[in-house]
């Protein structure tokens, strides 16, 4: 009997012997099976997660930042205890002791699943298996995916400490609101750096990493207060708070930015611009997509944020100035239901969710407003942002006399008598509040609209390239495309300038005589006869005046004179093409290019014909400090000294190619000064400072230009249609464009200073009547003499007359230059009068037969 009880238990016991080791081979087998082709976790070692790109200005204020995920990498010795302890106590409170994985949470886990008989499925992950399903697994629910969760998370904690695993959980949690990582939802929710946190907001981030989108702040905030208390309790239990902290932070108030208890971190940056986009772009060309939304770079910007605004301003100035000239009110093209127009809720939340512009500020801010009512004269309106009053906000009849409205369909009404002439019920405009002169008190709402012209600015250092300035457009918000850098525009006369440098290069001098007279050219398109934009003809002129006063006859026969393939090797060498052909009617700048390309080549006028490359950006590091991208390459072995002796400054050493000669650049420099003093541009530009600059108007005066500087800020305006067509009587670059200019840079010469233009060794003057290329003597004085530079070692000669090869007639009528002279009375410096040049006449013309 006693063997056999002995047998039974023997049996039983081989029984179960034989069942824990078939048990174990089976687990065994599972987990070699499962664990032959995982992913390598040694990669996360070097984990590099993707973190935001910050743009900073020049003064080193955040101005914008790019990001596919929103994350600020927290290093784990920056990330304060109580946020991990915060974590550790809502998501694995036995993260400290466990290898991977907690074999008594899987069990309770599996407890709690069989008595409720699948009602209560929790999972039991540890934070080391959510970091392997975050970075190597996938998320779905399956035994598969839990066995290799485990796996990995025995073979990571055997690789890496526990601060570094918790620093990956906590870089790479997504916490809603696109914030991934705890800095950037401290950020979020509480625009704090974590160091700030209490004990309750800390616990309201450890809340939400169960379901983010299930605890949102003010849509599911009783939800996210009870999960709060919850991880409060935890903390507590787990000996990181203490019971008095406890209930001190249990009846705190449940605060957000999104409940609007806290400033939003967005607030603090500016609206995007084109500047910043502008750097996107060209910074996603260089590094590529990928490295510049994720690589966490800093940028350095070359923007001014004081000029900034300026240029903005004085751009949408001229546009708006334009716009309301031709006294058109286009039919709104955003309407709002009348039927969610009934109470001030419902108007608000649809004004909102509209797509209007909110970036402009001209004369004060444009707010979005909507058309409530409308009375016999004025109008009732909405406006965003601001708060209604008893009798309600309004637009006056007087505001709308201006305007008729043309509708969708095109046709154009009568002027406007009161506002409903203008504007219906749900209509969305912008408006702006007109105020005193006398003390700035409210007036009344004045109504407003985009302009349909468009236009771009760019202002830059002639010496660097740096881009302090850049307008795109009236407004961002309302069109994203950058005109200054994207659009392709004819330049017109701004391009003459390349002509005239190729021709001073090639022999000519700014006291060349050219015959300005009527040109006929055989093309395949028809006889092409290029005019003056005054229709007049000067006959035999000086270069320094054809430029001045941008003579389109003088500009094809120099050109032909000198030959378009040297123009065109000009004009690709300062950039402002790639690739231009060589047709004569280029030389008067019908072949498009940009804005951002014509300032930039105009930088190698001012400096003295040295090399600019225009640059957006200062400098490129990554996100380990690392300068990986640098525009200013120029030497300065000086910089690297502890010190310099007192009143010495360091040495910056030149290395950019010489594009052109500098004796050439400052003769084009001279004669492009006088485009301001007295030519096309004098009535608009008049800086306290030397100025050169040239005007552009194109046939029909679909583009209008002007681009100028002074000896060391280069900039360049365009004005036009985007799609290109005539903006009527009385459009030129002089008259649009050159008051833009004159805006910007009253303002630049005060910040930046500017002076006399840099005369270049190896050259002496010599004056000369500007109206007639006459040798004058060293002591002449009076309107028409100028002093002229010439290289040292050239004799000039003067009198020769250059007609480009196209043939004269005799005794054609020309247009004297000043009141009909034919001669000029000039002083000397003693006091006794000379008479200089009388203007030629010549022959029948014909037409040169080339193109």
């Amino acid at each position: 009997m006693f063997r056999f009880i002995l047998s039974f238990f023997g049996g039983i016991f081989t029984m179960v012997t034989m069942a824990i080791a078939m048990v174990a081979l089976t687990v065994g087998a599972v987990f070699w099976m499962y664990g032959r082709d995982l992913p390598s976790h040694e990669s996360l070692a070097q984990y590099a997660p993707p973190t935001i790109s910050r743009i900073y200005s020049g003064q080193g204020q955040i101005i914008d930042e790019f990001a596919k995920e929103r994350r600020l990498f927290a290093p784990a010795e920056t990330i304060p205890d109580l946020v991990k302890q915060a974590f550790i106590s809502a998501e694995d409170k036995n993260f400290y002791q466990h290898e991977g994985y907690d074999l008594r949470g899987i069990a309770a886990a599996a407890y709690d699943a069989v008595m409720s008989r699948g009602q209560d499925v929790r999972g039991a992950s540890t934070i080391t298996q959510q970091v392997m399903k975050n970075f190597l697994l996938s998320g779905d629910r399956r035994a598969e995916r839990k066995i290799k969760e485990i796996i990995l998370a025995a073979r990571l904690e055997e690789t890496l400490t526990k601060e570094q695993i918790l620093e990956l959980y906590l870089n790479e949690i997504f916490l809603g609101q696109n914030s991934y990582g705890v800095a950037a939802a401290s950020q979020t929710y509480f625009n704090k750096p974590l160091s700030d946190l209490e004990p309750h907001e800390a616990a309201f981030l450890a809340s939400l990493p169960k379901a983010p989108s299930d605890y949102h702040p003010v849509r599911q905030k009783e939800r996210l207060l009870a999960r709060r208390n919850f991880v409060l309790k935890e903390m507590m239990e787990n000996g990181y708070i203490s019971q008095e902290t406890l209930l001190a932070e249990l009846n705190a108030p449940l605060r957000s930015v999104q409940n609007g208890d806290f400033e939003s971190f967005k607030a603090e940056l500016p609206p995007r611009d084109y500047f910043t986009d502008e750097i996107r772009r060209q910074l996603t060309e260089d590094f590529g997509e990928g490295e510049f939304f994720t690589g966490g770079l800093t940028v350095r910007a070359t923007i001014d944020q004081e000029m900034q605004p300026i240029a903005a301003e004085a751009l949408r100035r001229e546009l708006e100035r334009y716009d309301r000239a031709r006294g058109i009110w286009r039919e709104a093209r955003v309407k709002i239901d009348p039927a969610q127009l009934e109470t001030e809720e419902s108007w608000r939340a649809a004004l909102a969710a509209t797509d209007m512009a909110r970036d402009i500020e001209l004369d004060g801010p444009w707010y979005p407003a909507v058309v409530l009512e409308v009375g016999s004269n004025d109008a009732r309106i909405g406006i965003e942002g601001v708060t209604e009053d008893e009798d309600g906000h309004f637009i006056a009849a007087q505001d709308v006399t201006w305007a008729r409205k043309r509708s969708q369909d095109g046709t154009v009404g009568n002027t406007a008598k009161v506002v409903g002439d203008l504007l219906e019920v749900g209509d969305v405009v912008h408006v702006r509040a007109i105020t005193s002169d006398e003390d700035g008190t409210f007036v009344r709402w004045s109504l407003r609209q985009v302009p349909e012209v468009q236009g771009g600015f760019v202002a830059m250092d002639v010496n660097t390239g740096r881009v302090i300035a850049m307008q795109g457009g009236f407004s961002y918000q309302s069109s994203v495309f950058n005109r200054a850098t994207q659009a392709k525009r004819q330049p017109g006369s701004s391009f003459k300038p390349f002509v005239y440098a190729a021709a001073l290069d090639s022999g000519y001098s700014p006291a060349t005589i050219v015959v300005d007279a009527p040109i006929e050219v055989n093309t395949p398109q028809g006889l092409w006869r290029p005019r003056n934009s005054t229709r007049e003809f000067y006959g035999p002129t000086p270069l320094r005046t054809g430029i001045e006063k941008s003579r389109n006859l003088m500009t094809i026969r120099l050109a032909q004179q000198i030959g378009m393939d040297v123009v065109a090797d000009y004009a690709e060498r300062f950039g402002v093409y790639d690739n231009m052909g060589t047709f004569l009617a280029n030389s008067l700048g019908s072949e498009e290019t940009t804005l951002y390309q014509m300032v930039a080549a105009y930088a190698m006028f001012a400096n003295g014909g040295e090399r600019v490359r225009p640059t957006l950006v200062d400098r490129v590091q990554d996100r380990y400090g690392k300068t990986i991208y640098r525009h200013d390459d120029r030497l300065c072995y000086d910089c690297e000294l502890a010190s310099l002796d007192a009143g010495l400054a360091p040495k910056v050493i030149s290395n950019r190619e010489q594009v052109m000669d500098p004796i050439t650049a400052y003769q084009l420099t001279s004669m492009m000064r006088g485009v301001v003093d007295r030519g096309t541009a004098a009535r608009t530009v008049n800086l306290p400072v030397p100025t050169a600059g040239k005007t552009g108007t194109t046939n029909d005066a679909k583009d209008v230009w002007f681009v100028g500087f002074t000896s060391n800020i280069v900039a360049g305006c365009y004005i036009g249609y985007d799609q290109p067509r005539n903006m009527g009587r009385g459009a030129a670059g002089g008259s649009m464009c050159g008051p833009v200019f004159q805006a910007f840079m009253e303002e630049a010469t005060q910040k930046y200073g500017g002076g006399p233009f840099a005369v270049p060794p190896g050259g002496r003057f010599i004056k000369i009547d500007r109206f007639t290329g006459a040798r004058l003597s060293p002591d002449a004085t009076g309107e028409a003499v100028v002093a002229e530079y010439f290289r040292e070692g050239e004799q000039p000669i003067f009198g020769i007359t250059y007609d480009g090869g196209f043939a004269m007639g005799q005794n054609l009528p020309l247009v004297a230059e000043v009141g009909a002279r034919q001669t000029e009375q000039v002083t000397t410096s003693t006091g006794e009068t000379a008479t200089v040049g009388p203007k030629a006449d010549f022959g029948t013309l014909s037409s040169g037969g080339l193109y």
